[in-house]
């Protein structure tokens, strides 16, 4: 089974590190990896829902929610949902919320921290974009491969 050091170890020239986070594991998968899907919002989940309720075939989705913690922009139901699609997990750069529960279900779910106030759903957000995190530019189709290590990208699969 892979870790991030190791896979940073046996490919350095085709990893990126995000740096600079401390991220927090909800999930009841701990280390997971897979292809990239992009979200970008602010305090409005609107384009998590819906991604998340297509299709996963094992794709971790990685959002930029501006560092946020004032909203969730996951919780209990939509992470059950992206389960039931086949998700790998969900890479938050913001608030979850529901962790009692998250930590319950079968998927990998990172975040900055946890809050008990839900989204505002006005619509906005964008999918399938360039975003950057923590020094890293994530792009729909690279991969993505997380742990109680770290995270790291690479624009090919790895494992």
């Amino acid at each position: 089974m892979w870790t991030t050091p190791d896979l940073c170890d046996e490919h350095a020239d085709d990893v990126d590190v995000v740096t600079g986070i401390h991220w927090h594991h909800y999930g009841a998968i701990r280390r997971f990896g897979g292809p990239v899907a992009t979200v970008k919002c602010f305090e409005d989940n609107s384009r998590v829902k819906e991604t998340l309720a297509e299709p996963g075939e094992g794709r971790v989705l990685v959002v930029d929610g501006g560092g946020s913690l004032r909203h969730a922009l996951i919780g209990d139901l939509i992470a059950g949902k992206a389960k039931e699609m086949g998700w790998a997990g969900v890479i938050i750069h913001g608030a979850c919320r529901d962790v009692e529960v998250l930590v319950e279900i079968d998927i990998g779910i990172i975040a900055l921290g946890s809050t008990p106030i839900k989204s505002v759903r006005r619509g906005e957000g964008q999918a399938g974009i360039a975003i950057s995190i923590g020094g890293v530019c994530f792009r729909p189709g690279d991969h993505v491969y997380a742990d109680g290590n770290g995270i790291i990208r690479a624009n090919k699969g790895l494992v």
